[in-house]
C-alpha cells in the first residue's frame, strides 16, 4: 500500500487517544534510532519527549530488540500459573534496584493497571478492603475508570465519581501557584504534606488504606519542593498508612535515579511502587507493582483475588531484563543526572531572555518543565488550564518542520528526551527552542 493509503486508513479506522478523532493528523512512523524516530517520508525527528515520556532508551535499542528476538524464538507465552525465566530474572532485578529485600513483584500490562493493583494490594495487606485512598488534585494515574478516579486530571474528572471509588483528594504541592497561599517552595511543600496527614485524620481512625502520589515527574507539570516527599512519608508512617509511589513516568533514570524516591534515601522509601514506561524503554507493554516485605508478608498465606492473562508475559519481561542491563552497562542513570543539569542550566538562560517563561522546574535528571505565562510579574497564565495558546501550538509545528519533536500540555513545555541523547543534539534542540520563543507573539 502507498503512504497515502496507509495515512487514509489510519485516519479512518483507528481510534486515537487524547484527541478529537476528526482532527487527528499524525505522520506515520516507520522506524527510529537512538534519540530519533523516522516517518514514512524519510523525515527524522529528534525526540525531546521520549514520545510519551517512555522511550528512555531511545528507539530500537539493539540490546532490547535482540532480547525480544531471542525470547520469541524460545518461548512467546506462558500463563502466570507456570514459571518463566525472564519473569523471575526481572522481578529479582527490580527488587535489587529498589532495595525492597524480601518483597515481591506483580507484573501488569501498563501503568494504569499497576496503580489499580497497588491500591488493591494495599487494601488487602492492611485488611481494609474498602479503605480510602488519598491522591492529589492535578495528578494522573491512568485512564481506566478506577485509575481515572485515582487521578485528579482535568481531562477525566467529569467522567467518574472519585468518591464512589473511595478516593479522597488533596491540593498539589504547586509552589509556583501554591494552593495554601505560601510564598516559598519549602513552606508550600510542608503545607501540602501536612494536608495529607489532616485528611487521613479527618477520615477517621483506620479508614485510609493508602496514599498514592507521584514522587516527581508528571505531565501535570508540577515538580514538588524537595521537602514534600519525605514529609508525606512521615505523615503516612506515623499513621500506619501505606505510601504508594507512582514511578510510571519518573522511574528508570528519568529523574536522575533508578526511582525518583531514591533521591531522598530511606526517608523517602515507599511501601509500594508502580512501574511501566521505562521498564522496557517502551519496546513492549509492561507494568509492575513492587511490594515491600512488610506489605508482601500479609499476602503470603491468603488468596490473591486478582489476575491478568498476560501477567509477566515472557517477551515483555525479556525486554525488561535487557532494558535494566542497558541502563546499567551504559551508565544511563548517572548520565541522566549530568545531562539534566546541563539542560536545566540552558533553560535557566532561556528564561532570562524570554519574559514569556514564568518558571523552569526539574532538571535533577532528563526531565524539566517550562511554564509559559502572559505576565511574569503576576504569573497570569498564558491560557486557561488546560488549553494551549495558539502560539505554543505554532511553535511545536515549526519545531517539527525543523526536525525536533517537543511535547506540550496547556501552558507547559515538557522536556524528557531519551537518556541516550547526544550532548550536541540536546544543545541544538534547546537552541532551537530559544530561537522559536523569540519569534512568536505571546499576547
Amino acid at each position: 500500500m502507498t503512504t497515502e493509503t496507509i495515512d487514509a486508513i489510519e485516519r479512518r479506522a483507528v481510534m486515537h487517544s487524547w484527541c478529537v478523532q476528526a482532527d487527528w493528523r499524525g505522520p506515520t512512523i516507520v522506524g527510529g534510532d537512538g534519540a530519533y524516530f523516522v516517518d514514512d517520508r524519510g523525515r527524522r525527528y529528534l525526540d525531546m519527549s521520549s514520545l510519551a515520556e517512555c522511550s528512555n532508551l531511545g528507539h530500537q535499542h539493539p540490546q532490547v530488540v535482540r532480547a525480544i528476538q531471542e525470547q520469541a524464538a524460545k518461548l512467546c507465552f506462558v500463563t502466570a500459573a507456570w514459571g518463566a525465566e525472564p519473569r523471575a530474572r526481572l522481578a529479582q532485578l527490580l527488587l535489587e534496584k529498589s532495595g525492597f529485600d524480601g518483597g515481591r513483584v506483580f507484573f501488569t500490562l501498563g501503568g494504569a493497571d499497576a496503580n489499580e493493583h497497588a491500591v488493591k494490594f494495599a487494601r488487602q495487606a492492611s485488611r481494609k478492603p474498602r479503605g480510602r485512598v488519598i491522591t492529589r488534585e492535578r495528578s494522573y494515574h491512568g485512564a481506566s475508570y478506577a485509575a481515572m478516579a485515582l487521578s485528579g486530571d482535568s481531562r477525566t474528572e467529569s467522567q467518574v465519581d472519585a468518591a464512589s471509588f473511595g478516593v479522597l483528594r488533596v491540593p498539589p504541592p504547586y509552589a509556583y501557584r501554591c494552593p495554601f497561599g505560601t510564598t516559598n517552595d519549602q513552606d508550600c511543600g510542608a503545607a501540602a504534606a501536612a494536608r495529607v496527614g489532616e485528611v487521613i485524620d479527618g477520615a477517621g481512625a483506620g479508614a485510609v488504606a493508602a496514599v498514592l502520589m507521584e514522587p516527581n515527574a508528571g505531565t501535570n507539570g508540577i515538580v514538588a519542593p524537595e521537602n514534600f516527599w519525605p514529609r508525606v512519608r512521615e505523615e503516612t508512617a506515623q499513621r500506619g498508612v501505606h505510601l504508594i509511589a507512582d514511578e510510571v513516568m519518573s522511574g528508570f533514570g528519568r529523574c536522575g535515579e533508578w526511582f525518583a524516591w531514591q533521591r531522598y534515601g530511606e526517608a523517602g522509601r515507599p511501601d509500594l511502587m508502580t512501574l511501566a514506561k521505562g521498564l522496557t524503554g517502551a519496546h513492549l507493554p509492561l507494568g509492575a507493582v513492587v511490594l515491600s516485605a512488610q506489605v508482601a508478608a500479609p499476602l503470603e498465606h491468603t488468596m490473591l483475588y486478582t489476575g491478568l492473562t498476560y501477567c509477566g508475559h515472557p517477551l515483555a519481561c525479556a525486554a525488561g531484563v535487557a532494558a535494566v542491563r542497558a541502563y546499567e552497562e551504559e551508565g544511563l542513570i548517572v548520565r541522566s543526572r549530568r545531562l539534566g543539569a546541563d539542560m536545566r542550566a540552558a533553560l535557566d538562560r532561556i528564561a532570562m531572555r524570554h519574559p514569556v517563561v514564568g518558571e523552569v522546574r526539574g532538571g535533577v535528571g532528563l526531565f524539566a518543565v517550562v511554564e509559559l505565562v502572559r505576565d511574569r510579574a503576576t504569573r497570569a497564565p498564558l491560557a486557561p488550564w488546560p488549553t494551549t495558546h495558539a502560539s505554543l501550538r505554532a511553535l511545536v509545528d515549526r519545531a517539527r518542520d525543523a526536525g525536533v519533536s517537543f511535547a506540550t500540555r496547556g501552558n507547559l513545555i515538557i522536556l524528557a528526551p531519551p537518556l541516550v541523547i547526544g550532548e550536541r543534539e540536546l544543545a541544538d534542540a534547546l537552541a532551537l527552542l530559544d530561537r522559536l520563543l523569540g519569534e512568536f507573539d505571546w499576547t
